[in-house]
This record gives structure tokens, C-alpha cells and sequence, in this order.
């Protein structure tokens, strides 16, 4: 795949539940609950149009290659999460990510966004997503202790554009 080839796509389509659950389960971190809450999200937002949730799909040619989903924080005038951003297992540590994580910090920035803020887990798994973060001009602002279960807590990054 050539990463010069990508193009972005915003609306959301009934195919791409299935592309989201390929993606999330071909990374090997996500729990069933989480590969479910992924799908949750990306249904919501083709069953309710109103859902404050926001989508960014990158694809080669049809085929969606990783995807994002984020939006603004209820109760801030410029404050964005970052929900998710996935790529597929095989593109990874090729730059599709941070490709596709730049994009959507613009279109937030576009938005009037002015802080971006991403969390994850601090199970050592998740090494390499931290190092993602932080190579991308993110910083930890916060860890919060058995967020997620004993032994593993969470880890809020942010990013003001």
C-alpha cells in the first residue's frame, strides 16, 4: 500500500461496522468489550445523526485502512477527545497512523479545537501506543491508578494545536 495513495473520508457508512471490527480486532490489544464498543459507536453515529461523535476513515482505493473516532468534549468550548484511531495490523509503524492522526488534528483545529486529549491504557502493551502519543507532540498529563482494573490504570495525553 502507498502511503501517498490515502484519501480520507468523513461520512460514515453502514460497511464500514465491519472494517472497524477488522481493524480493532486485527491489533490484538482490544478486549471484546472494547472490539464491541468500537462497533457501538461507529452504529450510533449512522443510527443518530445528531451523535456528537466524529469519524475519519483512510482509505486505498474502497479498502479502509485505519479510521478515527473523536469529538468535542460536552461542556468546553475547544477541548477534543480522541476516541479511538486504529490502523490495520500490517500498515503499522509505516506512518499511516500518524498520517491519519495529523489529519484529524486539523480538522478539529479547523473546527475551532485547541486541545486534543487522548487516553489509554498503562498496561505495558501499551508501550508502543505511548510512544506513539508522545513521537506525535503529546504529553501525559495525568495517570489515574486501577482505572481500568487492578494493575491497570489509565493514562491521559493531550495535545494543544
Amino acid at each position: 500500500m502507498n502511503i501517498n495513495r490515502i484519501t480520507y473520508r468523513r461520512q460514515i457508512k453502514s460497511s464500514d461496522l465491519d472494517a472497524i471490527d477488522r481493524i480493532v480486532k486485527s491489533s490484538g490489544f482490544f478486549s471484546a468489550a472494547e472490539i464491541d464498543l468500537a462497533g457501538e459507536l461507529a452504529d450510533e453515529k449512522l443510527t443518530d445523526h445528531t451523535s456528537s461523535y466524529q469519524f475519519l476513515f483512510a482509505e486505498d482505493k474502497d479498502l479502509v485502512l485505519g479510521y478515527t473516532c473523536f469529538g468535542l468534549i460536552p461542556a468546553t468550548d475547544a477541548s477534543y477527545d480522541l476516541y479511538w484511531i486504529a490502523v490495520d495490523n500490517s500498515l503499522r509503524a509505516q506512518g499511516w497512523g500518524k498520517q491519519l492522526l495529523q489529519e484529524t488534528e486539523s480538522i478539529i483545529q479547523n473546527s475551532g479545537g485547541r486541545r486534543v486529549y487522548a487516553e489509554t491504557s498503562s498496561r505495558l502493551q501499551y508501550s508502543v501506543t505511548h510512544k506513539f502519543y508522545e513521537h506525535c507532540g503529546y504529553i501525559r498529563e495525568a495517570f489515574l491508578k486501577d482505572f481500568y482494573a487492578v494493575g491497570d490504570g489509565k493514562i491521559i495525553y493531550s495535545k494543544t494545536l
